[in-house]
């Protein structure tokens, strides 16, 4: 998506060879209105595949999975990384590392939300290690529902996550895909 990858070039600040943030767009600040184009180019990519529901881990996938999944008219859902007194026990779960913030969460989605034989796309804002979409691939699957397809804001592609997806057979489909952070500069793979 070139809108995105220009997006990336003009506000993106690399931390590191492994690390972008874009925060003032995407993860804290959103722009509303490239949230809304992602939400059309997933859609239209996974449109096909008769989406029931969108599934995603908070809270940065929430945008881009909301507008998917109002493009799809379909719910949207996403788990919770921490218990809630609300929750209660009828819940799936999966524990999933977190490379960039060094931490193991607990994912957690309300029995009540995912159904079997449902064909759930998944949507996140990052795909490096492939550690969350394990996570939901695996929430989805306790469910009896079908994983149709993982929609990815920014893979990095320089990360072994694509091998991971692919591996558990998990129709992927990235809007940006970095080559590259090496040195400050942001690369991306040519398509």
């Amino acid at each position: 998506m070139k809108e995105l990858e220009e997006k990336i070039l003009e506000e993106g600040i690399v931390l590191g060879p492994n690390i972008l943030k874009v925060d003032s767009f995407l993860n804290q600040q959103i722009d509303s209105k490239l949230i809304l184009k992602m939400g059309k180019a997933f859609a239209e990519y996974f449109k096909d595949k008769k989406i029931d529901k969108v599934l995603t881990v908070e809270s940065s996938g929430i945008a881009p999975a909301l507008a998917t999944a109002t493009e799809l008219g379909v719910k949207c859902v996403f788990a919770r990384k921490q218990q809630s007194l609300t929750t209660g026990d009828n819940v799936y779960h999966s524990s999933v590392y977190s490379f960039t913030k060094e931490v193991t969460n607990e994912l957690i989605v309300s029995k009540n939300f995912l159904n079997e034989d449902e064909n759930v796309l998944m949507i996140d804002d990052f795909l490096a290690n492939g550690q969350a979409a394990k996570g939901m691939v695996a929430l989805v699957r306790q469910a009896g529902a079908n994983p149709a397809g993982l929609g990815i804001v920014i893979e990095k592609s320089f990360s072994d996550g694509r091998r991971v997806v692919e591996d558990m057979g998990i129709d992927l489909y990235s809007l940006a895909r970095i080559k590259s952070l090496d040195d400050g500069k942001i690369e991306f793979v040519e398509e």
